[in-house]
């Protein structure tokens, strides 16, 4: 690699389904770069705003650049965009970007393009594609359970097809029987992508990993088919929800055990009506510290609630933000989420709930600005 090549910011993508850990594993390679001296920018994408990502990467402290309404294939001018404004704030020496969870064709619509047209800018890092490796196992058939619907599960296996890199994350969920029987189906059914074991969670062979990605350059030269008629009709399936509420209570409440029980209600209703989760991310963050917060995720709709951040202390008010992703109508989705939150402020008689924004959709077919099927 020559002198000028190693001036250029790196771009790191970072895909994977709804509910693989992208953004607790970016988190983390944000925090790995810091460490060894690098500047960091983040870039998180959604088909609206509202994003808990968003705010969960600025409690750590990290410089964040939003795209709202259309994944990064979409938006692609507004990529470049962020990435430009995050370089005039802070002058990053790699750029970690999360594309939306139901988003695929990355490897055409966004690193071909950002390596031909912007070259001379970025240096492209090879695609990671994440997974839980529960639902992974239930795509590939080894395992048991609900899984999602055939064209919900081709814009699945489209981002699989696609990698680089192929990131079997949350290890510690699963057996060492099941996870070398994920690795084979894996390793049989996408011979070229080379394979990680990691826990973002516990922070376990992240390191090999992330070495890899920065000492790599993409190895596919060309980009899988896709149909994208079938796609949109995958991504038309999901009923996405974003909503912001400021609370004020007479009294302080536990606002980790308020989050728990709403999201509780939440995951509970949606197996109710029989729409699967792809991702459920709740936070309760009090408007007198902007240094504490309780957050939950959920991943599927048999997985446990995980309180990933926790209160210090009780709170008289805050704000809440919720982001479901369901495959599900939009309007039942929604119905889902006020009903849930009416139900359980019910049990906080002393608190008031003012909506901010709500907003649910599913989202629009993808129609992204360039398309290269070769490098």
């Amino acid at each position: 690699m020559n002198k000028a090549e190693t001036k250029k910011a790196q771009y790191v993508m970072v895909g994977g389904f709804l509910g693989a850990g992208k953004t607790t594993s970016l988190l983390r390679f944000a925090h790995y770069l810091r460490d060894a001296g690098k500047s960091v920018g983040l870039i998180t994408n959604d088909q609206s705003y509202g994003l808990v990502d968003t705010a969960l990467a600025q409690f750590q402290g990290f410089d964040v650049e939003e795209i709202t309404g259309g994944c990064f294939c979409c938006r692609f001018e507004s990529l470049v965009d962020a990435s430009r404004k995050l370089s005039e704030a802070t002058r990053p020496d790699v750029f970690l970007a999360e594309p939306v969870g139901s988003c695929t064709d990355l490897r055409a619509s966004v690193t071909f393009p950002l390596r031909r047209i912007y070259g001379e800018d970025f240096r492209v890092a090879p695609l990671s594609v994440l997974m839980d490796p529960i639902r992974a196992s239930r795509v590939l058939g080894l395992r048991e359970g609900k899984a999602f619907s055939s064209k919900v599960l081709y814009v699945y296996e489209k981002q699989l097809e696609e990698a680089d890199f192929l990131v079997i994350n949350k290890t510690e969920l699963v057996s060492s029987e099941e996870l070398s029987a994920l690795d084979r189906a894996l390793a049989e059914r996408y011979p070229d992508a080379k394979r990680f074991q990691v826990s973002a969670r516990e922070g376990t062979g992240l390191d090999d990993w992330f070495q890899a990605v920065l000492s790599s350059e993409p190895t596919a030269n060309t980009a899988p088919d896709v149909d994208y008629d079938v796609y949109a009709e995958g991504e038309a399936l999901l009923g996405w929800f974003n909503g912001t509420w400021d609370f004020e209570s007479s009294e302080a409440i536990d606002g980790n055990t308020f989050l728990q029980q709403l999201g509780q209600r939440v995951r509970d209703a949606c197996h109710e009506f029989g729409g699967e989760i792809g991702h459920l991310k709740m936070i309760l963050a009090p408007s007198e510290m902007a240094s504490d917060m309780a957050a939950i995720h959920v991943v599927r709709n048999d997985s446990a609630l995980e309180l990933s951040h926790r209160l210090q202390a009780p709170l008289e008010s805050g704000e809440l933000l919720v982001n479901l992703r369901v495959e599900g109508p939009p309007e039942k989705v929604r119905e889902v989420c006020l009903q849930s939150l009416q139900a359980h402020l019910q049990e906080y008689p002393k608190l008031q709930a003012k909506q901010r924004h709500v907003e649910s959709f599913s989202p629009a077919r993808p129609n992204p600005t360039y398309r290269m099927a070769a490098r």
